[in-house]
């Protein structure tokens, strides 16, 4: 039998440690780690009470239930997160990170742990998939508050907005995967073409900030003419 708090313990603890002897950035990116295992955690024992009260079947509640709680989860930790600690800028993504990788590997543990893994190919898949997954999701997630605060629309509207996107794309994750055929492959392969097309817009937007934040305005041109 599973006890999912048995595993959360044998990875937290040593982690917890690590904190001690770190500081900046490296202490937030483990405590958005171990916030992310707790996110993953809690989002199981909501959605199974939820599943046991509703009747729902394991396969129901995957599709329906699961993307709502734990997308629900994920984006409450980055909350408090944000407000805890008044981040903002790429401390925002840093912890949007550190709670999706903390969601993930917390998830992908007890799922190798109860289901077992016997073929190599079935770990590469749940590792370059769902683990993924959660990490892109949180990650938009984390740019779409920043546009928000940049552009003052910080609202309970605009959050709404961010997380059903975050919602639609875990949804549709698992009900490409749900069934075997052509369709699960197009969900294996989604998350990680998302992050690919992620991490491109994200790069290209950094070189843009860069190239005008170097770029002389023309006072500048004019006085060095002088």
């Amino acid at each position: 039998m599973l006890y999912a708090e048995n595993i959360l313990i044998c990875i937290a603890v040593p982690l917890a440690v690590t904190m001690l002897f770190t500081k900046g950035n490296a202490r937030r990116m483990v405590a958005s780690f171990l916030a992310g295992m707790l996110a993953c955690i809690i989002s199981a024992y909501i959605a199974g009470a939820i599943e046991a009260l509703s009747g729902f079947g394991p396969e129901d509640t995957s599709i329906f239930l699961s993307p709502m709680i734990e997308e629900s989860m994920k984006l409450l930790t980055i909350l408090f997160c944000i407000y805890m600690f008044e981040s903002s800028g790429d401390k925002t993504d840093l912890f949007a990170v550190g709670i999706g990788a903390g969601f993930a590997t917390f998830e992908n543990c007890c799922f190798i742990l109860s289901s077992g893994a016997p073929q190599l190919t079935n770990v590469l898949i749940r590792g370059a998939a769902v683990g993924v997954m959660h990490i892109v999701t949180l990650v938009a997630v984390a740019k779409g508050i920043r546009f928000l605060k940049r552009y003052n629309i910080f609202s309970f509207a605009g959050i709404a907005g961010v997380f059903s996107l975050s919602v639609t794309v875990h949804g549709l994750y698992n009900l490409l995967v749900s069934k075997p055929g052509i369709s699960s492959y197009i969900g294996y392969v989604m998350p990680m073409a998302c992050a690919i097309l992620l991490y491109m817009f994200t790069s290209g937007r950094n070189r843009d900030n860069e190239r005008s934040s170097t770029k002389p305005s023309n006072g500048g041109i004019l006085w060095q003419k002088k």
